[in-house]
C-alpha cells in the first residue's frame, strides 16, 4: 500500500535525519541560545513550501523566530521593446538593499530554507549575510543539491557557503515514492524533514536558553480561552526583553 510505503519513507528519513544530524542541530541551537542571549535575533528564509509559516507565530514556538523575505516586482510590457536586450540581473543588488532594509543585524542567526540549494538568490543571501557578521545556516538536501549546477556565479551550491549546513535527506527530486504507471515520484521528503530539523534546533535553543537562566517567551495557543490577549502579552514580553 503506499500509504504504508510513505510512512515507511518519511520515518526512514526522520530516523536518518536524527542520526547524521542531531550533533550539528545541538551546535546550531548553542548558536541560537548565545546569539539571542546577546541581543540577537534568529530569522527564516525559506524558498520552499513550509519553514516561513511553519516556524513563525506558532504555539509552542519562539515568539522571536522572524520570517525574512524580500523581493521586487516591475510590470511595465511592451511588444515593441521585448526584442531588446533583456534588463541586467540585480539580485546582489536587490539582496543588499533588501539586507540593509531588514532588521538582521551582526550577531543574528540566519536559516536559509532551499531543497535545491542551487539558485542565485539564496546563495548570494548566504554569502551577503555571512559578510554582515551573521551566522548563516542552510537547510537543504545535500544529496539532491550535489547532482544540480548552481546558478550563481561562483559556481557554489548553499550548502558550500554557509556556516552550517543541515541536510534534510530529501532525495533527488524530492519525491519519495516510485508508482507504477506515473512518470514522477509522489510524496515529497523536504517539508516534513526541514520542520522537523528546526523545531528540533527550536528545542535545543529553549534548552540552552534555560541552561544560561534565560526563560524564552513561547507562544501559548491563540485559539484558547484568553488566547488573543495571551498572545499580545507575550509579544509585549519578548519586545521589552528580546528573548
Amino acid at each position: 500500500m503506499l500509504i504504508k510505503d510513505y510512512f515507511d519513507a518519511i520515518q526512514a528519513r526522520i530516523d536518518a535525519i536524527r542520526a547524521d544530524e542531531s550533533d550539528k542541530i545541538a551546535e546550531v541551537a548553542r548558536i541560537c541560545a548565545d546569539s539571542i542571549a546577546a541581543g540577537g535575533v534568529l530569522h527564516i528564509h525559506d524558498t520552499g513550501h513550509m519553514l516561513n509559516t511553519e516556524l513563525s507565530g506558532r504555539a509552542g514556538g519562539l515568539v522571536g523566530f522572524t520570517p525574512f523575505s524580500y523581493g521586487i516586482n516591475v510590470a511595465s510590457p511592451n511588444s515593441y521593446r521585448m526584442s531588446e536586450d533583456p534588463a541586467p540581473d540585480l539580485t546582489a543588488e536587490i539582496i543588499a538593499l533588501s539586507l540593509r532594509k531588514s532588521t538582521i543585524r551582526t550577531g543574528d542567526v540566519l536559516f536559509v530554507g532551499s531543497v535545491s540549494g542551487k539558485s542565485e538568490g539564496v546563495v548570494e543571501l548566504a554569502l551577503q549575510a555571512k559578510e554582515m557578521g551573521v551566522t548563516t545556516v542552510g537547510v537543504s538536501s545535500i544529496a539532491y543539491s550535489s547532482a544540480l549546477e548552481s546558478q550563481h556565479p561562483s559556481g557554489k551550491r548553499l550548502f558550500e557557503v554557509v556556516d552550517i549546513a543541515l541536510d534534510n535527506h530529501a532525495p533527488y527530486g524530492d519525491g519519495m515514492l516510485e508508482v507504477e504507471g506515473l512518470d514522477a515520484t509522489v510524496c515529497p521528503a523536504s517539508g516534513l524533514c526541514a520542520a522537523t530539523i528546526m523545531w528540533a534546533v527550536m528545542a535545543g535553543t529553549i534548552e540552552s536558553l534555560l541552561a544560561k537562566g534565560i526563560v524564552p517567551t513561547v507562544y501559548k495557543s491563540v485559539n484558547a480561552p484568553g488566547g488573543p490577549e495571551d498572545v499580545n502579552a507575550r509579544q509585549q514580553r519578548y519586545k521589552e526583553l528580546g528573548y
